[in-house]
């Protein structure tokens, strides 16, 4: 069976001006960019704006340039039953077994952490002169806290890096971009019961996560910078590898806290050569102050080909919650389109469930209006169930109760080693809170002998080292003049050495 598509592409703009105000208003207009109404089901039909282009107008009444982006409306009519193919069935099997083959590695993990204590907090006491302020220049204590770093949590980006071993196998880029689109969906796929906070990471705080015995890849993150705070990334299966420079800014408006991704996340297959880049997308925590704390991603993402993929993209929307929608929530719509801008693949599902892809293997009507046709559905990636009681501890994922297991061998650095964040695992929150102080006092006086020896480096007139990462360094991007962190590749052959000597005391 077939299911028709109908692809409509009226011109338009965007003025950039009115971004913020659309920050506003998005976690209502859900309705209005692919939520269901009473006659269409949003399943038989979503809108997606791609965004074409920039171009700048000049205004009449003033000598000031406006930045309008040129953008293109993608109207997407599918059909109500969705067929899920061999290949669908075949890759959920690869999944399961991947999921199974975390328990028969070359060492015992353990399965869950001890239960969080419940420690009562006054919550608005703390928060409330927080509001309008970036929350990362801000201590707070362990009690929003979950025991893991924000270098461990983004290693949870790979919990399905199974899709790109997949993935690395498609001959056509288009295919294999929308694979890679459905692995960029599934690193949502915890936050959804995920509200507590990740501890921020010291300057020189590293995390390494070795699965190559069992999932097929292995990460190193160290924190490059404090100020802004950005951590750098970089993980190797046998046929890819994925790097990353995560930093972010947060807005505290009273009744939710927005955190905005602004670095850029990498993916090239060996093989092949295709590169492909993305921005992550903006998460909403809600009831910060009153009811029960909830998580929604929304906004828009391109998944950008370069290297020999170069000239293909995939537009994703992820449609903000809303009242006002029968369609399903948490829903995530796009396209990849080829380097002519036709639609080749459709993809559809959920960020905190499943994601499906269909490709189209035909079009008729007009040029203006074509209708698309597309073969069965692809089960790209399914969510493996959680672990039993999980609400009990933190509703960790197998994969992050595992994260920070002690493990012999690592950096000095390493999160697994930080005192205050074990020891709030360990259900001593109060011990924990102590711990948290002194190191970042211990932090904030490395950093004030940092700035006075720059201070007299520069009244004497002589070159100053500034702080610089041990396992990244600051390079220019191949096609572009962007600086970025880059591997150096020396953070294994040092631990097969365990030759530390150049780690710094941190803790």
């Amino acid at each position: 069976m077939k299911n028709r598509f109908k692809h409509v592409v009226p011109r338009g703009k965007v003025s950039a001006s009115e971004n913020e105000e659309e920050d506003d208003n998005e976690f209502y207009d859900a309705l209005a960019e692919g939520g269901g109404t009473p006659n269409q089901h949003g399943d038989d039909l979503f809108t997606l704006n791609i965004r074409t282009g920039h171009r700048r107008n000049s205004s009449d009444s003033s000598s000031e340039t406006e930045e309008t982006r040129e953008t293109k409306q993608v109207v997407v009519v599918t059909g109500k039953h969705t067929n899920i193919s061999r290949t669908g069935t075949e890759r959920s099997a690869e999944t399961n077994e991947n999921t199974a083959a975390s328990n028969t590695s070359k060492r015992q993990r353990r399965t869950r952490v001890p239960d969080k204590p419940n420690y009562p907090l006054n919550l608005w006491s703390i928060m409330k002169n927080c509001i309008g302020k970036d929350l990362s220049k801000i201590p707070m204590p362990v009690n929003f806290s979950e025991p893991l770093s924000m270098l461990q949590r983004l290693t949870e980006d790979y919990e399905y890096a199974d899709i790109l071993d997949y993935a690395a196998k498609c001959t056509d880029p288009c295919e294999q971009l929308a694979y890679v689109a459905a692995f960029t969906i599934s690193s949502y796929s915890t936050t959804s019961t995920r509200t507590g906070k990740p501890f921020n990471p010291l300057l020189g705080q590293t995390f390494e996560c070795d699965r190559s015995d069992d999932l097929g890849w292995r990460a190193i993150n160290e924190q490059v910078s404090h100020h802004p705070p950005m951590v750098a990334q970089f993980c190797e299966g046998k046929e890819w590898r994925c790097w990353q420079e995560f930093t972010m800014t947060s807005k505290f408006r009273g009744k939710y806290l927005q955190v905005i991704p602004l670095g850029i996340a990498h993916v090239e297959f060996v093989g092949s050569g295709n590169k492909y880049s993305w921005r992550k997308v903006t998460t909403t925590v809600h009831n910060i102050i009153v009811g029960k704390l909830w998580v929604d991603q929304h906004g828009d993402m391109e998944i950008i080909g370069k290297g020999s993929a170069l000239g293909i993209k995939c537009h994703l929307k992820y449609i903000p919650y809303s009242y006002f929608t029968r369609d399903t929530q948490r829903r995530v719509k796009g396209v990849v389109m080829d380097a002519s801008g036709s639609v080749k693949w459709i993809i559809t599902g959920t960020w905190d469930d499943q994601v499906e892809i269909a490709p189209v293997t035909g079009d008729s009507g007009t040029a203006s209006n074509p209708v698309y046709e597309t073969g069965s559905s692809v089960l790209a990636w399914k969510r493996h169930p959680p672990p039993e009681d999980s609400e009990k501890f933190y509703n960790f994922s197998l994969l992050a109760a595992q994260l920070n297991e002690p493990e012999e061998g690592v950096a000095p650095t390493d999160s697994r080693l930080r005192p205050d964040q074990r020891l709030m695992e360990e259900g001593k929150w109060d011990d924990a809170n102590k711990e948290k102080i002194r190191l970042e006092e211990k932090q904030r006086a490395v950093r004030r002998l940092r700035e006075a020896e720059a201070e007299q480096a520069a009244a004497e007139d002589r070159p100053y080292q500034p702080y610089r990462p041990l396992w990244f360094e600051q390079t220019k991007e191949d096609d572009s003049d962007v600086v970025h962190h880059v591997y150096k590749g020396t953070y294994w052959e040092a631990k097969e050495k365990q030759d530390w000597s150049q780690c710094p005391d941190i803790y």
